[in-house]
């Protein structure tokens, strides 16, 4: 039997639908198609190498390792079509043993492409001569990866001041019945504040997450700071939302003309947002150069397939502004949402995580 995880099945689906389309839409802010260009070719990494999916007007030339034959364009839209009528059922695995000769032919015996530099596909618009476009898949079908990853090194640490706790009090403000939910976490923030603590933001966890947010912007650290204790205390967790909180708030005690006329803030976490997409990572060191993700391949629950490419980060920006979402991890997991004893004086840490609203 011949079985693929929704991720495996959605990834193959994409390929199989470019194939079959020949094209792709470009998306536009609101997360409709816009036009749609041309697909010349598509390059997936296989288990022997890359591999090419030239299209021509009826037929698909793969070539590769030893391998070099022609499939009907018509052979991948079944396979597409097949791959999103499983994709649509409520399982979490799924049998695709009619697709298994299929695949045998056509040489996939990875179902997800095994990558290094976090593309899914590489694709080349309106001709073979353009320069390929990594992309990443993001899809409704399978549930959309995160576009910054919470983990313990995305977390932020605020002091525990006002008053000074005995450990019993400690104890007692971290204990939980339920350590899974992550509610816990504002009844431990408010049960501070109640006892006459105050929490005032310090600074980053980790100190590469703070020097890749440093580099956007030295200010960025608190205004995410700010973000994320709203997502805990007022439950508002949609980044367009999340912006009017800092507009209201002014973290940054900025001037009303540069907060509501220019729009500081708005900007600032449009660079956070776009920095996210095109690879920025809480442990791993970014410099800004330009990373080998060039645009995004949003799959709707349909099966429609929208493109978002770098060359227009306009229109991105706008999309992510109003399709993202901060989320609240385990907190158990990425360790935080606990008052912690470090030098001398209480924290507690909050984590950031970015992902597609569902």
């Amino acid at each position: 039997m011949l079985q693929a995880s929704r991720r495996e099945a959605n990834e193959l689906y994409t390929l199989f639908h470019l194939l079959a389309e020949g094209k792709v839409s470009m998306g536009d802010a609101q997360g409709n198609p816009a036009r749609e260009v041309p697909i010349a070719f598509v390059r997936r990494q296989e288990h022997d190498g890359p591999r090419h999916y030239l299209i021509g007007e009826t037929e698909v030339r793969i070539q590769g390792a030893e391998m070099d034959v022609r499939y009907p364009r018509e052979d991948f839209a079944i396979a597409a079509k097949f791959l999103l009528q499983e994709l649509q059922k409520n399982e979490e695995v799924l049998q695709i043993d009619d697709l298994e000769r299929f695949l045998d032919a056509l040489k996939i015996y990875d179902m997800e492409a095994r990558t290094e530099d976090r593309t899914d596909l590489h694709v080349a618009l309106w001709n073979s001569k353009n320069s390929l476009m990594g992309l990443r898949i993001q899809s409704r079908l399978c549930g959309y990866q995160p576009l910054l990853d919470g983990g313990r090194t995305a977390n932020l640490k605020w002091e525990q001041t006002g008053m000074r706790f005995s450990a019993p009090a400690v104890k007692k403000i971290n204990s939980t019945e339920h350590p899974e939910n992550v509610a816990e976490v504002a009844r431990r923030i408010l049960y501070i504040q109640s006892l006459g603590g105050i929490l005032k933001y310090n600074d980053v966890a980790d100190k590469i997450f703070r020097s890749n947010l440093l580099m956007l912007d030295t200010n960025l650290p608190r205004i995410l700071g700010t973000m994320v204790m709203s997502l805990h205390l007022d439950d508002t967790s949609r980044l367009d939302e999340l912006v009017k909180v800092l507009e209201e708030k002014n973290p940054l005690k900025l001037k009303d003309e540069l907060v509501h006329k220019h729009g500081i803030y708005e900007y600032k976490v449009r660079q956070f947002l776009l920095a996210s997409a095109w690879g920025m990572r809480p442990g791993k060191i970014f410099t800004g150069r330009a990373s080998s993700i060039g645009g995004y391949l949003m799959v709707g629950q349909q099966g429609d397939v929208l493109l978002y490419s770098r060359q227009d980060e306009q229109t991105f920006s706008d999309y992510l502004l109003t399709h993202t979402r901060l989320e609240k991890s385990l907190p158990d997991d990425d360790k935080y949402g606990y008052l912690e004893r470090e030098n001398g004086a209480y924290y507690l840490k909050l984590n950031v995580k970015l992902g597609f609203r569902k």
